[in-house]
């Protein structure tokens, strides 16, 4: 009697089972030594009608959350199959080759001990974070819950919370000499209160405000540790007395101002030769002929001043500006030992500065992986001149070519939609590193970056057209905080041209003029601003929030003009009808650590809507919006679904031109988690879909619609493995069909995948998907 599938699948489980049970992970460990396995709980009990602060809490659950072997959630759980751990204690050989000894040099992770994770050590750690919070008198007590004959161990943590201490009087020191004045003026404006709770870190930080204000007053050698509190908690009532003061020890030239005496700037390169000296108006240059930097240039880039205070500011802002050129191989700034000063009331300050060579050349091969869903081998070559006009512009070509073809199920929506394609370009870039804009007081010309590019770019899809692009840009790049970026684009000016086609192709035009209309030969003009937000937040950097926003208009201007001259639309340029749009685009993500490992829930909300309007009937084909591929819905590939319920004919090769649209939702949340060394996991969610925002007779139930909107949206599920090799990461993730936008009459109800084998869709990828 043959065995059905069901049944080998069962005895091939249990036969894994058994193996796993027969497996030791505790067989190597020395004599007296107990296998960590995790925490198994962190008991918080405060006293009567005290509540916890919550970075508090942090702050004590830190030092108890240490991660056993193979975490899932650091500290509480770990995988059901610790590999490291398991070869760690099956695969240990003395004999240093041979395939067993390969495997366990790569596998194995020794032990987390209770030993060296010591429990009771991290208790009293965790009572002085408690302390240090306001919270003196707290008791931390750990707990071992043994198992498996004492050689596991799980630690319970029970933390008892004591009445936090809160600031008395807060004292400053006397405001005698001119140090003691500015220290006096900073009191108003302290975050320090009487009756606030005790807090280390904020008496810390108020320290380090009060240095940061002297050393930006001229007094250079001031430094923190030359301010010190004493605290009195003998007062009664859980108060602590504050007292700041300056300690008796502080070196006299700590408390002077200086100023800036001369400034000296000696630039070599990386051959010596013949210098000459060049005096500008604030320093004094010794350069190697010829000079590889316009004297104008070096002068922008010095805030030091002679004559001015000297303040870290300032010295902080010249090694940045001189950085940021991206000419020199090193700068570094000296200014005289404090023990060298002899009284003196002003700092002579060398800044030394190595040109770097000028040319360089790139040549990259690598694995291509793009957001459609595309993989294949690439390769590029890049020159570049990093000093073009000696002042740090940047001038590269750069020639790439690479060949693809698309992964994914091939049944995602009725057609075979694998394709393969080659593409062939070449750019020019010139980057200047300042923003070309007219000077005005008060603005900084040269905070952020002015960008020129040009190329072409040949892409052919066998079987279906070949098509060449024209294109140029002009734009701005820059910050105006550590986490928000603006680029704005002032002029994107794009040629699509399509040099031949194939009589199927063709076909596919003449039955969608809709889709043709996208195809045809067009110049694209677009101005395009995005704003990029990126902050890390969260007592320990655990939280992020991403979010992007870009939106495009094209043809507008052009059109405006062009109807003030009397042109009637349809409007040409240089013979060809040039695009009319506006197009918005908005990309929210937010990650969550969970506990103190590598375990993370990374969401993301995308959407974007686009509107073709007088010169135009659609927006181009290049514009347009698709769903599917690796880094989208994971269970389907690229243009294999929508637009709307919208379903090409089976057997349609070309279909996939169908399936754009002007309106696209989608939603993704992914739990990221460790499995061993550099293997990571992931298990995922996608749902979304495209639609029309015009009715489309030739693709019915292709238009946005409020009674099928939640019908039409597409879901999916799956997981994935990623190994990271620290400046890539390499991904294969398998997605699971849950549910299609169009009807299936064969399967009713929401899972409506024809067959689970149908519904299935792998993907080679680099990076992450968001």
């Amino acid at each position: 009697m043959t065995p059905k599938r069901s049944d080998i699948l069962r005895m091939l489980a249990a036969a894994a089972l058994l193996l796993a049970a027969a497996c030791s992970t505790t067989r190597r460990l020395p004599e007296g030594e107990v296998l960590y396995t995790g925490v198994k709980k962190i008991r918080i009990v405060p006293d009567s009608g005290v509540v916890l602060a919550p970075e508090a809490e942090s702050d004590a659950r830190q030092p108890l959350s240490v991660a056993p072997n193979n975490p899932l959630y650091a500290p509480y759980l770990r995988t059901p199959l610790p590999i490291g751990l398991w070869a760690y204690n099956n695969l240990y050989t003395p004999r240093e080759k041979g395939p067993k000894y390969w495997l366990y040099r790569r596998l194995a992770k020794e032990p987390v001990l209770i030993s060296k994770v010591q429990p009771q050590l991290r208790a009293k750690v965790a009572e002085q974070a408690l302390g240090n919070n306001g919270y003196f008198g707290s008791q931390v007590a750990s707990e071992l819950l043994y198992r498996k004959k004492g050689r596991k161990a799980k630690v319970d943590y029970t933390l008892r919370i004591a009445p936090p201490y809160r600031y008395g009087s807060i004292a400053y020191p006397e405001p005698g000499g001119a140090i003691g004045g500015i220290i006096d003026s900073l009191r108003d404006t302290s975050p320090l209160h009487t009756g606030d709770r005790y807090d280390l870190d904020a008496l810390i930080a108020e320290r380090s405000r009060i240095t940061d204000v002297l050393r930006n007053s001229g007094y250079y050698y001031f430094r923190s540790q030359y301010l010190e509190y004493q605290a009195d908690t003998t007062v009664g009532d859980r108060r602590a007395d504050i007292r700041l003061r300056l300690k008796p020890a502080t070196p006299a030239q700590a408390l002077r101002p200086y100023h800036i005496g001369s400034v000296t700037v000696r630039l070599t390169d990386v051959e010596p030769g013949p210098a000459d000296t060049l005096q500008l108006r604030r320093a004094t240059v010794i350069a190697q002929r010829p000079m590889k930097i316009r004297p104008r240039v070096l002068a922008r880039t010095l805030s030091l001043e002679p004559g001015q205070l000297f303040t870290v500011d300032a010295q902080s802002r010249t090694l940045t500006e001189l950085n940021k050129l991206g000419i020199f191989r090193y700068v570094n700034l000296s200014v005289p030992a404090i023990d060298s000063l002899r009284g003196a009331d002003s700092l002579d300050v060398l800044l030394d500065a190595q040109f770097d060579l000028p040319l360089s050349a790139d040549i990259e091969t690598d694995v291509v992986s793009k957001s459609n869903s595309f993989l294949g081998p690439g390769i590029a070559f890049k020159v570049s001149h990093n000093n073009l006009f000696r002042g740090g512009e940047v001038l590269s070509l750069k020639l790439n070519g690479s060949y693809e073809w698309q992964t994914g199920n091939k049944n995602s929506g009725g057609q075979d939609s694998r394709l393969n394609s080659y593409e062939l370009g070449l750019n020019a870039t010139l980057d200047i590193p300042r923003l070309l804009l007219p000077h005005r007081k008060g603005r900084n010309p040269d905070d952020g970056r002015t960008s020129f590019q040009i190329g072409l770019d040949l892409m052919n899809r066998p079987d279906y057209f070949r098509m060449i692009s024209f294109g140029g840009s002009a734009g701005y790049d820059f910050r105006t905080s550590a986490y928000s970026r603006h680029t704005l684009t002032l002029l994107k000016l794009t040629y699509n041209k399509l040099l031949n086609t194939t009589q199927a192709f063709d076909q596919t035009m003449e039955a969608n003029p809709t889709i043709a209309m996208s195809f045809r030969d067009q110049f694209v003009p677009a101005i395009a601003y995005t704003y990029t937000f990126d902050k890390p937040f969260g007592a320990s950097g655990n939280r992020r929030i991403f979010w992007q926003n870009t939106v495009t208009e094209a043809g507008n201007i052009l059109a405006g003009i062009l109807g003030a001259c009397g042109r009637k639309q349809p409007q040409e340029l240089f013979g060809n009808r040039f695009s009319q749009f506006i197009k918005e685009e908005s990309d929210l993500r937010f990650y969550l650590r969970l506990g103190s490992g590598n375990t993370w829930i990374a969401t993301r909300f995308l959407a974007g809507v686009g509107y073709a309007y007088g010169n135009s009937e659609v927006m181009p084909y290049s514009e347009q919006f698709y769903i599917g591929g690796a880094n989208s819905i994971r269970a389907f590939t690229v243009r294999s679904i929508g637009p709307g319920s919208y379903r090409p004919a089976a057997g349609d090769r070309n279909g996939y031109l169908d399936q754009t649209g002007d309106f696209k939702l989608e939603a993704n949340v992914e739990l990221r988690f460790g499995i061993m060394g550099r293997l990571n996991g992931a298990v995922f969610l996608d749902a979304g879909n495209i639609w029309l925002l015009k009715n489309d007779p030739l693709r019915p139930g292709a238009a946005l619609n409020g009674r099928t909107f939640f019908n039409d949206i597409a879901l999916g599920t799956g997981f994935g493995l990623r190994y990271d090799i620290s400046y890539l990461v390499l991904r294969a993730d398998l997605g699971i069909g849950i549910h299609t936008p169009y009807p299936n009459p064969d399967r009713k109800g929401y899972y409506n995948i024809q067959s689970f084998k149908d519904g299935l869709g792998f993907h080679l990828a680099i990076g992450y998907p968001f």
